[in-house]
């Protein structure tokens, strides 16, 4: 059985080696037929272009996310919170998750951006890699939760 702990190892290695920009692990971390999403959640933004992506495939989701990571800041970090299986068989599980974006705005930290992230992982060739990730960007405004429910 896939274990939580070994998804939260799994996701928090890429995020760091992306935010590095460690092109040679990636490949490792990814099933040859992952499939990545990416958007924002009101897709109203003058960046869509920028964070819009549906790839399918190990060499086109890294060509994807090389060009995408060459565009962003750097330093820029993100961090997985609250990462938790929603199912998990033998060889594969399910996930879901917030990131919290962060780069340097003269000199201090900014928040960039935060996510929602759902996916999952299977195990491959003998280790546990990524077969799906799918990023949706809050761009909403935040308002009372009764009020949106309302709306």
């Amino acid at each position: 059985m896939i274990q939580p702990a070994d998804v939260q190892d799994l996701l928090g290695r890429w995020w760091f080696v992306y935010d590095e920009a460690l092109v040679e692990e990636w490949p490792a971390l990814f099933t040859h037929d992952v499939h990545f999403l990416c958007r924002t959640d009101t897709g109203a933004t003058d960046y869509e272009e920028f964070v819009r992506a549906d790839v399918q495939g190990r060499e086109a989701m890294l060509a994807w996310q090389t060009q995408h990571r060459l565009g962003s800041p750097h330093p820029l970090r993100h961090g997985a919170a609250n990462v938790h299986l929603t199912s998990s068989t033998e060889g594969e599980a399910t996930f879901r998750s917030y990131i919290w974006v962060t780069h340097i705005v003269g000199g201090f930290p900014a928040q960039l951006s935060t996510a929602i992230v759902q996916g999952a992982v299977r195990v491959e060739e003998g280790a546990l890699r990524i077969c799906r990730l799918e990023v949706v960007l809050d761009t909403r405004d935040s308002i009372a939760l009764a009020d949106r429910q309302a709306g």
